[in-house]
């Protein structure tokens, strides 16, 4: 289960998450972050707290995140830095109707794991009216820097959702 605090800027928590149209235009559909998407939700990745300036979640790793040679893909990393980064920059500009989507992911894998709970935490590092950075570090159970990461977004202003019939 979810719990989503506010940091600063609107929560995703119980008002929505970014969906897409038909036409493959990012909408403010009303779901929850509990239900992220099923790429999120096979990677594992749940938000513990959600705010425009934080958010913090974690992931259970196990055999169905490794690489044929028995360690994390760095696959799941990368989700948790784009994912993280993505879900906090929406909730900074969801007020003013927008959501914001990665435009560059750059994950560095500093450590293998084959097992445990990550901790994964992304930090706003600034939020201009067309742009977002952040910074994501991903740690093990000691605090272990395992990956780190930086997502830069453009904030764009989300279409209607649109209804099951059209």
């Amino acid at each position: 289960m979810m719990e989503s605090t506010l940091n600063d800027g609107p929560s995703l928590g119980s008002t929505g998450s970014a969906r897409t149209t038909a036409a493959g235009a990012p909408t403010l559909a009303p779901t929850s972050l509990e239900h992220p998407g099923a790429f999120v939700a096979a990677a594992g990745l749940v938000f513990d707290e959600v705010g425009g300036s934080l958010v913090r979640g974690h992931i259970d790793l196990g055999p169905e995140h490794h690489t044929p040679w028995g360690v994390v893909h760095g696959g799941v990393y990368t989700t948790a830095v784009e994912s993280a980064a993505s879900v906090g920059a929406t909730a900074a500009v969801r007020d003013r109707g927008m959501v914001a989507v990665g435009i560059t992911n750059t994950t560095h894998f500093l450590r293998s794991l084959t097992s445990g709970r990550v901790q994964v935490e992304a930090i706003a590092l600034n939020r201009g009216r067309t742009q977002q950075l952040w910074r994501v570090d991903v740690a093990d159970g000691s605090g272990k820097l395992v990956a780190h990461g930086e997502l830069r977004l453009q904030n764009v202003i989300a279409a209607a959702p649109t209804t099951p019939e059209g």
